[in-house]
């Protein structure tokens, strides 16, 4: 299978992801018990004053036609508009997502400095105790959810020490220095859960490589173990990363949310938990589209990586 098939496959997978998500969502969402024209009108609103919003919101037409406009919105870049506000979802989402956006890629590249260099560690010095030190910390961070890592942060370093801001946040564009530290604990929170996973994969790469002849010949010739390891060991090390984070990134995406809601950081998670309890289903199902399609389109690039980075992927895919 040549590299450009295998391109065309991994987007007809992911157009079918889309589709199928779409249908997903919009079904759930409609699920949700509650009604929008009640909770727009108040409680003392007549049943017929309720029916004449619902029929001018649209909400008495089929599901079918329903699911058809707001896919077809979509396409067109158009998340549709709240029926609360009135604001288009596009314009709500413009600040939320680059709050989520930021937090998720700090998060992701500090997980990956803090995973490369103790991964290595604890595979070198899987045999004495500071590398068995490493392995049992990586199995308690991961047990450990961001939630909890949040909170207890937040009650030690922002509560007790006053180093850092306890919650809320602040543009980079009004004050890069405040913005940064508005950011530093949440941040942290996520690492720690998402290093610690990676540290466990990152030593089972490395653990690995150490047990294979190219090891014990560059070691013969004079090489010390540990640049024998990042010689031979990264290549594959990369591998078990990118694979990791690509299984990984929908957990990071829903950390982040609930971090933004322990930090109350203005991201997209706090967005999609005020309109549930407003009832604006719209911007519910909009957001968690636009969540499911940066999670799929993630996933299609990790996907193209592996392919590119391993040949026995490619190969395999050829027979």
């Amino acid at each position: 299978m040549t590299v450009p098939r295998v391109v065309l496959g991994r987007l007809l997978t992911l157009v079918l992801s889309l589709a199928g998500a779409s249908v997903l969502i919009f079904l759930v969402v409609q699920a949700l018990p509650g009604d929008l024209a009640q909770v727009m009108l108040g409680e003392r609103a007549t049943p017929a004053q309720i029916e004449a919003l619902r029929e001018r919101l649209g909400l008495n037409r089929p599901w079918v036609v329903r699911y058809l406009d707001w896919v077809g919105d979509m396409v067109r870049g158009d998340l549709g508009t709240s029926a609360l506000s009135g604001l288009r979802v596009t314009d709500l989402v413009a600040g939320p997502i680059r709050v989520t956006g930021w937090l998720v890629l700090w998060s992701t590249l500090g997980s990956i400095l803090v995973a490369l260099p103790l991964g290595m560690w604890s595979a070198l010095r899987r045999r004495h105790w500071d590398g068995f030190a490493v392995n049992a910390l990586s199995q308690f961070g991961m047990a450990v959810p961001a939630f909890l890592a949040g909170i207890l942060l937040v009650l030690v370093v922002a509560v007790r020490w006053g180093w850092l801001p306890a919650n809320g946040y602040v543009p980079l564009a009004r004050d890069p220095g405040e913005w940064a530290r508005h950011l530093v604990l949440p941040v942290v929170s996520l690492v720690l859960v998402q290093g610690a996973l990676l540290v466990r994969y990152v030593r089972s790469a490395f653990v690995e490589v150490l047990t294979e002849d190219h090891i014990t010949t560059a070691r013969s010739v004079g090489w010390t173990k540990l640049a024998a390891l990042w010689r031979h060991g990264m290549r594959q090390a990369g591998l078990s990363l990118v694979t990791v984070l690509g299984l990984q990134v929908a957990s990071l995406f829903v950390g982040a949310i609930v971090v933004e809601n322990v930090f109350v950081l203005p991201g997209l998670g706090s967005m999609v938990l005020r309109a549930v309890v407003q009832r604006d289903f719209i911007v519910v199902q909009s957001v968690v589209m636009l969540l499911v399609v940066a999670v799929l389109v993630v996933n299609t690039v990790v996907d193209l990586l592996q392919a590119v980075l391993d040949p026995r992927i490619r190969a395999k895919e050829q027979r």
